[in-house]
C-alpha cells in the first residue's frame, strides 16, 4: 500500500440513477497513520458461512490422518489449492432430533438448537452470524447479507409438522425471527447498490430500458474522482467498475433469457437458467459486498434442505434429496459424491476470487473466516454426529490453519460457535449445549 497524506472518505459514494456505488478500499482513503494502523495492527475482519444440504458423502470427506500431514480427500481436493488456509474439523456433533431432521439440520448449524415443531409460531435461537453482525454492522451499510440459490419453498417438500421456513434458512436474528436468503441476483444487486423504488417487474424493466447501465450515469463523477487518485488507485477503480458492469450485464442477460426460455416450473430455481451460472453470479455479488465494505457478514445456502434439484450438467439427473438416501448403494453413493464435489468446486471459484482481490497489504481471503459445511453428516442416516465442517481463510491473523483436527466424542458444534465468536472479537460465554471453546492451534 502507498501511504499518502490525503484521506478520502471510506464511504465515498458515486450517486447514479437510484443507485449508490461504494468504492473498494483505496490507498487514498486513509491518511498515513490510519493506513498503517488499519492494514497492520487492526485489519477488517469478515465472516461468511456456506451451507450445503442433505448431508455429505462422508467416506470421501473425512481424512484419516490428523495434523498438517492429512491427506486431501476426494471431496476436499476440490478446494485443495487452499490447503494452507484450510482447517478440517472432525467429531463435532449437533443436538439430536427425533423429528424434523432436515429442519433441525439447517437450524442447528449456526444456532446449536433444534427448532420448535410448529408451522406458524417459529422458535429457534440467534445464530452465530447474527451475533457477529450485531457488532460488525455498526461499521457497514448492511449488517449482514443472506443469499440462496433455491427459491423459498412454502409447502410440500418440508418436514411434516415443521414450517418450511426452517429448511429455507440458517440465519436467525433472534429466536423468532428467521432471515431468509435472497436468490434473485437483481434483487441482491439492488439491495447493495440501490433500486428504482419499485419491485414491480414492469417498472424495473422500464428502468433497465431507460438506463442501460447505472455506471454510465456517473461517468463524469468517476472521471473527476480518478483525476485526484494515484496510478494504483486508478487501476483498482477501473477493475472494480468493470466487475460491477460485468455483473450488471450478466443479470440483464439472464433476465432476458428467462423471459424467452422454458416456463419457470421447468427451470432451475432462480436466475439465470443454469445452476452454475447462478451460483457464480451470486458469488461475484458477495465478493463485491465484501470488497466495498457494504457488509462484513454473510450466509450463502447453495441449496435448501430437502432440495430436489437435479444436476444433469455433472451427470446426475436424479433429484438430490432422494439420491442422498443412498442406502449404501454404490451407484447412488457415487451420485451424491458428485453433487458434493460440484458444490465444493463452485465454492473454490469464490476462494479464487477472494484470494486475487487486494485488501490492505494482503487479500480478502487473508482477512476472512469462512465456514463451509452441512447440518448433517451421513445423509442416509440423517446423522447429527461428526458433522462435515471446514474453515478457510486467515481470519485477519486470528487463524493458524492448514490441518485436520479430530475432537473427542460428544464435542458439541456450539463449541465451534464460541470459538468463531472469539476469533471475530465478539466473545460469548455460552451457546445452547456448549462446554467451552475449541483448541484450533494444536495441529502438529
Amino acid at each position: 500500500m502507498i501511504v499518502t497524506k490525503k484521506a478520502l472518505s471510506r464511504r465515498t459514494v458515486l450517486r447514479g440513477i437510484g443507485a449508490g456505488i461504494a468504492l473498494p478500499l483505496l490507498d487514498g482513503m486513509v491518511p498515513a497513520l490510519a493506513a498503517i494502523r488499519n492494514t497492520v495492527a487492526n485489519p477488517v475482519r469478515r465472516f461468511g458461512v456456506f451451507y450445503v444440504p442433505n448431508g455429505m458423502a462422508m467416506q470421501h470427506w473425512t481424512p484419516d490422518a490428523e495434523g498438517r500431514a492429512f491427506e486431501v480427500t476426494r471431496l476436499l481436493q476440490e478446494i485443495g489449492n487452499y490447503r494452507d488456509q484450510m482447517t478440517v474439523l472432525t467429531g463435532l456433533n449437533g443436538v439430536p432430533s427425533n423429528a424434523g431432521v432436515h429442519a433441525s439440520a439447517a437450524t442447528r448449524f449456526l444456532t446449536g438448537v433444534t427448532p420448535a415443531r410448529t408451522e406458524s409460531n417459529l422458535k429457534a435461537d440467534v445464530s452465530v452470524d447474527q451475533l457477529i453482525a450485531r457488532s460488525f454492522g455498526r461499521h457497514t451499510q448492511l449488517s449482514s447479507l443472506e443469499l440462496a440459490l433455491d427459491s423459498r419453498d412454502v409447502s410440500g417438500s418440508c418436514d411434516v409438522g415443521f414450517s418450511c421456513t426452517y429448511t429455507n434458512t440458517i440465519a436467525w436474528r433472534n429466536e423468532t425471527t428467521p432471515l431468509l436468503g435472497e436468490n434473485n441476483p437483481r434483487a441482491v444487486f439492488e439491495r447493495l447498490f440501490g433500486d428504482s423504488g419499485s419491485t414491480d417487474t414492469k417498472a424495473r424493466l422500464a428502468r433497465m430500458a431507460k438506463d442501460q447501465s447505472i455506471l454510465d450515469s456517473v461517468t463524469d463523477k468517476i472521471n473527476a474522482l480518478q483525476q485526484g487518485l494515484g496510478p494504483s488507485d486508478q487501476v483498482r477503480v477501473n477493475e472494480y467498475l468493470e466487475a460491477v458492469r460485468d455483473i450488471e450485464r450478466r443479470i440483464q442477460r439472464a433476465e432476458e433469457q428467462s423471459d424467452r426460455e422454458l416456463p419457470e416450473v421447468d427451470q432451475p430455481a432462480g436466475i439465470p437458467a443454469t445452476y452454475e451460472e447462478h451460483a457464480k453470479l451470486m458469488f461475484d455479488l458477495l465478493l463485491l459486498a465484501y470488497q466495498t465494505d457494504l457488509t462484513r457478514v454473510s450466509t450463502y445456502m447453495l441449496a435448501r434442505e430437502i432440495s430436489g434439484r437435479t444436476y444433469p450438467e455433472i451427470g446426475v439427473p436424479d433429484s438430490h434429496h432422494p439420491t442422498s438416501h443412498h442406502r449404501d448403494d454404490p451407484t447412488l453413493y457415487e451420485k451424491i459424491s458428485k453433487i458434493n464435489a460440484f458444490h465444493l468446486r463452485l465454492f473454490s471459484y469464490f476462494l479464487d476470487k477472494a484470494r486475487s482481490t487486494q485488501d490492505g497489504d494482503g487479500n480478502l481471503l487473508d482477512n476472512m473466516l469462512l465456514l463451509y459445511g452441512a447440518g448433517m453428516a451421513d445423509s442416509n442416516r440423517h446423522e447429527n454426529k461428526g458433522l462435515p465442517v471446514v474453515m478457510l481463510g486467515g481470519g485477519s491473523g486470528q487463524l493458524k490453519a492448514g490441518g485436520h483436527i479430530r475432537y473427542p466424542e460428544k464435542t458439541p458444534i456450539t463449541n465451534l460457535h464460541l470459538t468463531i465468536l472469539d476469533k471475530m472479537g465478539v466473545p460469548v460465554e455460552n451457546m445452547s449445549d456448549s462446554t467451552g471453546k475449541l483448541e484450533l492451534l494444536s495441529v502438529g
